[in-house]
């Protein structure tokens, strides 16, 4: 089951502690980031040991759009991962919140 931005955003303002990964490219963290793990979708693969810990926890995936963190939930769930939830419409929706 995606996630919203709103409800991304609810929890974000709350002070939540969750697994959040972004798997946009370095220069696209560091333009803006909302504090999630930067792992780029292309190193992925060789960095899913990083992540190994959360396989049966909830994670949320973001990206720019919503279409590299759909890869990126695809892949995860096909390594074992239990709870993938996509940001859905990625940094882009969760900036027209405001």
């Amino acid at each position: 089951m995606d996630i919203t931005v709103e409800e991304l955003k609810q929890r974000l303002d709350a002070g939540e502690q969750f697994n959040f990964l972004d798997v946009r490219e370095e220069y696209e963290f560091d333009e803006q980031n909302l504090g999630a793990k930067l792992i780029p979708l292309g190193e992925l693969p060789d960095r899913l040991d990083e992540i190994e810990a959360w396989k049966d926890a909830e994670v949320v995936v973001h990206c720019r759009s919503g279409a590299r963190s759909g890869r990126a939930k695809a892949f995860m769930e096909s390594q074992g991962f239990t709870n993938v939830r996509n940001v859905i419409g990625g940094i882009l929706a969760y900036n027209e919140l405001d």
